[in-house]
């Protein structure tokens, strides 16, 4: 297994240490998709009678035999005390049927593909903090995703403003929100009524646990500025390699080696530059092809090679490529590594064919994490916001998930 090199550490350390993390694929399992509606891959957060897809690739091409199981957490990432038959009908730890091998590929590979609900687990029967687990015939746990599933029981209402702070007023955006609906009464809502606020699908930067600051009615209000606050951050980079042989605006150059290998054009460093609207997809990352019909099996693996012109002295830190091709995780693979020969960062990845996003980030020394080191911070920046509202009654076993709100910084306000 890959070791985290300090992925999680002081990014939610309100968490105790009882927490479950997700477990990091092998490298040979590339290409982890997991979505609900969206077809962007990231956490799903799905409502309560709504489907999942997970796919992968496994690189040894071997047909491996790989069984799921599904547990609940509570709010905090911990085991909620529910027995499986109280949140799923049916039954888990069921083989993956579902796989095919990959046609006309220089990178053999078996693509796995998993839907819930299914034939065997028929249902979720309540909302929560979820985690799938894929294991092998050896009963090793090969990795595992989060997923959140919510009721609509409550209505939130984001709103997206600029901050209060003068200093940081060109640099940050404020998330504030309100909860409540008519027939739904809260019942001591500072310990019954839990929040995450999450920038682009990226719960290493979400924003736990915000009490209410006061009630109006029936509605809980949230209006901090600085509790509440993101870094802007910038757009996304992006390269495009659905045909695998040509280069394009991004793509220097193509060799064929015993793969493929795309040369990206160097980047630089952005931050403080004045903001430049780019269009992206928040960090995400869509598989294509032009080399076939079907995406999944036909889409081959290259080496993609990335270049960042960097002047800024990193005091003992490291930088690190970032986005969703990953699940926005930190590690040896993401390490960019200066070449002094070519006065560039360097770093190499293994992607199968498609759109991707990425950026460059900052880990310093003692494992704090800056988003903006490199791509520099904008409050015009188009990011998407969305609001998680958990609910543990009186008496109650497990936390629920009772609403969800979404707005885009687009619709940004003074």
């Amino acid at each position: 297994m890959k070791k985290i090199a300090l992925v999680y550490l002081s990014l939610i350390s309100f968490i105790a240490s009882s927490q479950e993390y997700e477990t990091l694929p092998p490298d040979f399992i590339k290409t982890i998709e997991f979505y609900g509606a969206s077809e962007f891959s990231g956490t799903p957060v799905i409502p309560l009678n709504g489907n999942l897809v997970l796919k992968f690739d496994d690189l040894t091409a071997s047909e491996n035999d790989y069984y799921y199981e599904i547990e609940h957490y509570n709010f905090d990432w911990t085991p909620s005390d529910l027995a499986k038959n109280e949140f799923i009908e049916g039954f888990d730890d069921i083989r993956l049927f579902n796989f095919t091998n990959s046609f006309t590929t220089l990178q053999p590979y078996t693509h796995h593909e998993l839907k819930l609900p299914n034939s065997n687990t028929r249902k979720f029967k309540v909302s929560g903090n979820y985690m799938l687990k894929i294991f092998n015939s050896q009963d090793e746990i090969i990795f595992s995703r989060k997923f959140i599933i919510y009721e609509n029981l409550v209505d939130v209402a984001v709103t997206i403003k600029r901050s209060r702070e003068l200093e940081h007023i060109n640099e940050k955006q404020v998330v504030n929100f309100e909860i409540g609906r008519n027939n739904f009464i809260f019942r001591n809502p500072d310990n019954t009524v839990k929040t995450v606020v999450v920038q682009n699908n990226d719960f290493n930067t979400a924003i736990y646990d915000l009490k209410p600051q006061f009630t109006q009615g029936n509605r809980l209000i949230y209006k901090y500025d600085q509790e509440s606050s993101f870094w802007g951050g910038n757009e996304y980079l992006n390269f495009d390699n659905k045909d695998i042989r040509v280069g394009t605006l991004r793509i220097q150059r193509i060799e064929l080696q015993e793969l493929y290998h795309s040369y990206l054009y160097p980047n630089f460093v952005r931050e403080g530059r004045p903001y430049t609207y780019n269009p992206d997809i928040n960090g995400a990352f869509r598989i294509n092809t032009v080399q076939g019909e079907d995406i999944d099996i036909e889409s081959d693996y290259a080496w993609v090679h990335f270049f960042l012109e960097n002047y800024k002295d990193l005091n003992g830190g490291e930088l690190h490529l970032y986005g969703r091709f990953n699940n926005y995780v930190l590690d040896n693979s993401t390490l960019m590594t200066y070449n002094k020969n070519k006065n560039l960062y360097e770093n190499k990845l293994l992607l199968k064919q498609g759109f991707y996003n990425f950026k460059y980030v900052y880990l310093d020394k003692n494992g704090n994490f800056d988003e903006g080191f490199i791509s520099g911070d904008h409050d015009e920046t188009e990011n998407d916001y969305m609001v998680l509202v958990y609910y543990r009654d009186i008496g109650a076993r497990y936390d629920k998930v009772i609403g969800i709100g979404r707005n885009n910084s687009r619709n940004i306000i003074n």
